[in-house]
């Protein structure tokens, strides 16, 4: 009768292992950061060392969807101890030589201008149609090709919604606009191929509706488009063991809202809101705020939630390390920073002092 007993004991002493493991597992510090194929290896291999001895253990790195570059730059990163993220511009695609060869691509305004040659707000703005085949299955392909090197954590989505249809209130008066209600110029995609297969499901023509503000159909219609191209590049990347994270809006419903982003609906293995609390002349407790909502609406799911931090929004380090808190305290696995270039000495001397502090 000892063997059962010593059996259970031994059980019962593997399982409180387990869930201490599970409780050890670090808190982890991230940055967003460009490449420029220009700069040497010298020049990065500086830059990944500052990120790591700042207490960095991640670089979300920008190249513009060049694998050759990415793959360049993953064995530098690597070897100063850091992981690597293939950050992305998914639908936002400018200067994307490829898409610009086929205008029908691009996604349409409700007062029927195209991204294409009529970019809202700033000249950056070229969005392709989640819905047509085409330029699905080119997004698609660009993140297979990133998934595909070796060595890279995740392939991270960026712009992975719709043009902003409600812009951050602090940025309103930057363009002198007003946005009390949907404005047509930001409401998008009305072209023939989403009016077109929303009609055939609905028997509606939203170009018809006297307010698509309150047609839900007509909202969740482009909602499930862009859960669909994550549904899909959640395949491809997993095809070739990769995690797939991406950058979204702060919580899900105000990103519904804004951006017809609804992330807690999606196949994805980890969200960074940008929890920007500058942009929406909140205090440092929103960030706090923003991030338990994320959690709380994913709640049951495996997605894990990275809060986004704005250092040029920041008022001090002080304002720094309250933010790092105040995300790690209402659930989040990790802090992102934007943005590599934003980062000072300071900063990063507050980045590792109050990582050590959480250890």
């Amino acid at each position: 009768m000892k063997l059962p007993k010593l059996f259970l004991f031994l059980l019962a002493l593997s399982i409180i292992s387990c869930t201490s493991n599970e409780d050890k597992i670090p808190f982890k510090f991230g940055v967003w950061t460009t490449a420029d194929a220009k700069k040497s290896d010298a020049e990065y291999t500086k830059e990944f060392k500052k990120y790591k001895d700042g207490g960095i253990d991640e670089v979300l790195i920008n190249t513009s969807t060049d694998p050759k570059l990415l793959q360049r730059l993953v064995p530098l990163a690597t070897k100063e101890g850091l992981k690597v993220h293939a950050w992305i511009m998914a639908m936002n695609r400018p200067g994307d030589s490829l898409a610009l060869q086929h205008p029908d691509w691009y996604m349409v305004s409700k007062d029927g201008k195209s991204c294409f040659d009529n970019r809202p707000y700033v000249d950056y703005y070229q969005w392709l149609c989640p819905t047509r085949k085409e330029s699905r299955e080119h997004v698609l392909a660009l993140v297979e090709e990133l998934a595909k090197v070796d060595g890279i954590e995740s392939v991270h989505l960026d712009y992975i919604r719709f043009p902003d249809i409600f812009l951050p209130i602090s940025l309103l008066p930057k363009y002198n606009l007003v946005q009390d209600v949907e404005l047509p110029q930001f409401d998008f995609c009305y072209c023939d191929e989403c009016t077109n297969a929303f009609e055939k499901i609905h028997h509606k023509n939203p170009r018809e509706s006297h307010n698509t503000s309150i047609d839900m159909e007509w909202k969740n219609f482009r909602l499930n488009a862009i859960k669909a191209v994550v549904d899909d590049a959640f395949q491809i990347v997993h095809k070739h063991n990769k995690q797939l994270t991406a950058a979204v809006f702060p919580y899900p419903e105000m990103a519904d809202h804004m951006v017809r982003q609804r992330w807690d609906k999606w196949n994805i293995d980890e969200v960074y809101p940008m929890i920007y609390n500058s942009f929406y002349d909140e205090e440092i407790d929103w960030v706090g705020y923003a991030t338990k909502q994320g959690v709380t609406d994913l709640e049951g799911k495996k997605t894990k939630i990275n809060t986004g931090i704005y250092i040029p929004g920041l008022k001090n380090d002080k304002e720094l390390k309250e933010a790092i808190l105040q995300a790690k305290e209402n659930g989040a696995v990790g802090v992102t920073f934007f943005d590599g270039n934003a980062l000072s000495v300071s900063n990063l001397k507050t980045i590792k002092e109050t990582k050590a502090s959480l250890k």
